[in-house]
């Protein structure tokens, strides 16, 4: 069920994970997982719910600790290459009546170039508005984070991320609860990520359009169940492996075929 990644070598990959292991409790939600992630690519983290997705990223990310494993960001320990990753949380763990302006949300991630006394300089804003011009928000610069709708407040955090130049860009299902123009907008600015040569690994809940968005695939279920090119891996055996007869074969079939 797994697929080799072309031109990736683990030891240069964005992100290279080799038996991460997180339990809340007594109970594994992620055992024994190893992921390569490819350069220059967009890879979607598919499974059912609590299969353990987000999880994954958090754990990769050192924000949730981890039992065991071991992980490496362009060959380096994660804390050596933090800089080049930006990271947009799911949506509904952000306070959002937290009173801060739009502008100041994206401003936050220039926090490494404002220094310790967080000075905030006209190329800065100048900067922060061209991430919010990017993701269509430029009008909302001085509006409440809290008044936005939910696909306004997306944008806003995409534009944070932006805003880091980052290398790697990791989201926690950036399309969950967006509307239909939102979610075209965020897919149109990391596809543009892409090419820029910028790496895109998001988890992902809708299976229809897995291979419209997505090169490659990560599938999992608590453990690794394929990874690879979507033409190699996101096939109706490893869905189905994966969900486990939650979905009907009919709708497996249709989901992962040629559009």
């Amino acid at each position: 069920m797994t697929a080799a990644l072309p031109h990736t070598d683990p030891a240069q990959s964005p992100l290279a994970i080799r038996g991460l292991t997180v339990s809340y409790g007594e109970q594994p939600v992620v055992f024994s997982v190893d992921m390569t992630v490819q350069d220059g690519a967009m890879t979607a983290i598919i499974g059912p719910n609590g299969a353990g997705k987000s999880t994954l990223l958090k754990a990769a990310l050192n924000i949730v600790k981890p039992l065991s494993g071991h992980v490496t960001v362009y060959g380096r320990p994660l804390a050596e290459q933090a800089h080049r990753i930006a990271y947009v949380p799911q949506r509904a763990s952000v306070d959002w009546d937290f009173p801060t302006e739009v502008l100041d949300v994206v401003l936050m991630g220039l926090y490494r170039d404002l220094g310790l006394l967080g000075r905030v300089r006209a190329r800065h804003i100048t900067h922060a508005k061209e991430c919010l011009a990017r993701v269509g928000m430029e009008d909302f610069a001085s509006r409440q984070i809290g008044q936005l709708s939910g696909g306004q407040q997306q944008r806003v955090f995409l534009a944070r991320a932006l805003a880091q130049k980052a290398d790697l860009y990791l989201l926690d299902e950036p399309f969950a609860g967006v509307d239909a123009a939102t979610e075209r907008a965020i897919i149109d600015v990391l596809k543009s990520l892409r090419a820029e040569g910028k790496t895109v690994v998001a988890v992902h809940h809708d299976l229809s359009t897995v291979r419209a968005y997505f090169d490659n695939v990560f599938l999992i279920n608590r453990r690794k169940m394929g990874e690879g090119p979507i033409a190699a891996s996101f096939t109706p055996e490893t869905v189905q492996a994966t969900y486990g007869g939650r979905l009907a074969d009919g709708q497996i079939t249709q989901l992962t075929q040629e559009a």
